[in-house]
């Protein structure tokens, strides 16, 4: 009888440790972001979190607009990536989770969570953060002659130096550029910062015709104009650290994503990394601030269950493991004392001036954000620089194209 009530104990115990409550983990699709987040799955959920069985579900592009129908289908992930430039707008939809009472936030930075804060509930966990550095390619300024890129470049000197890499090496005829600018708001917005444009005023309205909008704004397309600059599509690339990774642009303006693909990708490349250069006006360097926070769908019938994978996904190990990785800056304070930003190598050097650009005296730094209209407010300004390079409009009636369009946004 004692070993019927044993074997029969065994068997509720295994049927037990078998139940497990199954989480739905969505992000960006394509093909960087699904293996980063497939090993954080397999380092720090899986067999980590006990009772917890994960699935990913990359959500394609649009990634917003995607999340936003699947939210109101009632087919979201669990957990998923909450965009800090739709955060205002996704917050809205009520579909959101607010995490007060159910998540510590406490040992977090508190800047980057605000972004995800709304009537003073907390609706996301900033997973880590990225700002933009100008890397350059050593083996070319070498070749070249050429002193390499400092914090204290203005725009003229940049440009100064980057020309004259440029020339030394044959020019476009010979396929070098003296950098590689994309046409969008995600890489220009930087310029525009350094000269104290700011997207949004008091009224939250947008003034695209401030004369240092208009400064920033002609001063990135010029340098496409002349040739002293190519998008990444003029030569085969998807984007900068594609086109940086030709050994033929002498620099690219990109965050610590793009230390992991170098590593990946051009393992030899020798390159450095500085802040942006300063306008010559304000005497400021400028930047943008990019966050992604992971959140729980409101609507997700495994609540408890999601919280503690995403207390696993924003754990100091994790993040600790994508710094170290090169791909983002931790959001958890503890980690901005961490030994890896001293060590003595490109990757981690570059990391350190990412993670000094958020808070520099002598930077302006945007929250990479749309207020509530995501991809509608980007999407004007990146078809008047579109427009521009390709010799469609003038810079005039670009600027008022786009602010109309930002104007009539409800």
């Amino acid at each position: 009888m004692k070993r019927i009530l044993l074997v029969g104990a065994l068997l509720v115990a295994g049927t037990a440790a078998l139940a497990q409550t199954s989480v739905t983990i969505g992000g960006y699709g394509g093909n960087t972001d699904p293996p980063i987040v497939n090993n954080l799955i397999n380092k720090f959920v899986k067999g980590k979190v006990a009772g917890v069985d994960v699935k990913y579900l990359p959500i394609g592009d649009p990634y917003v607009g995607n999340l936003t129908n699947q939210l109101s289908a009632g087919t979201a992930p669990d957990v998923f990536y909450l965009p800090g430039e739709a955060a205002t707008g996704l917050i809205a939809s009520g579909k959101i989770l607010p995490l007060n009472g159910l998540v510590a936030d406490k040992d977090f930075v508190k800047s980057l969570n605000s972004a995800y804060t709304s009537g003073g509930k907390l609706y996301g966990i900033a997973k880590d953060f990225n700002t933009l550095a100008m890397y350059y390619n050593k083996d070319l300024f070498d070749q070249a002659k050429v002193a390499y890129p400092t914090a204290k470049d203005s725009w003229d000197t940049y440009v100064d130096k980057v020309t004259k890499v440029q020339a030394a090496l044959g020019g476009k005829d010979k396929g070098y550029y003296g950098a590689c600018f994309a046409p969008e708001y995600a890489r220009f917005g930087g310029f525009a910062a350094a000269t104290g444009w700011k997207p949004f005023d008091s009224k939250n309205k947008t003034n695209l015709l401030d004369k240092r909008f208009v400064e920033a704004f002609t001063w990135y397309i010029d340098l496409v104009k002349k040739g002293v600059a190519v998008r990444p599509a003029t030569i085969s690339t998807g984007w900068g650290g594609e086109c940086f990774k030709t050994a033929k642009v002498a620099t690219a303006f990109e965050g610590a994503w793009m230390l992991g693909y170098l590593r990946d990708n051009a393992p030899n490349l020798r390159y450095g990394a500085v802040a942006l250069p300063r306008n010559p006006t304000s005497k400021f360097s400028g930047n943008l601030s990019y966050t992604v926070a992971w959140a729980i769908n409101a609507d997700s019938k495994n609540k408890d269950a999601a919280v503690k994978v995403l207390e696993a996904l924003t754990s100091k190990e994790a993040q600790q493991f994508i710094l170290q990785s090169g791909l983002a800056l931790p959001s958890r304070k503890a980690l901005a004392s961490d030994p890896y930003f001293k060590a003595n190598s490109p990757e981690a050097q570059a990391n350190k001036v990412i993670f000094d650009n958020a808070s520099s005296p002598i930077t302006h730094v945007l929250p990479f954000v749309a207020s509530k209209w995501g991809d509608d407010w980007f999407k004007p300004i990146n078809e008047a620089i579109t427009s521009v390079m390709d010799n469609q409009a003038s810079v005039a009636d670009a600027l008022k194209k786009a602010q109309s369009a930002i104007s009539a946004l409800k």
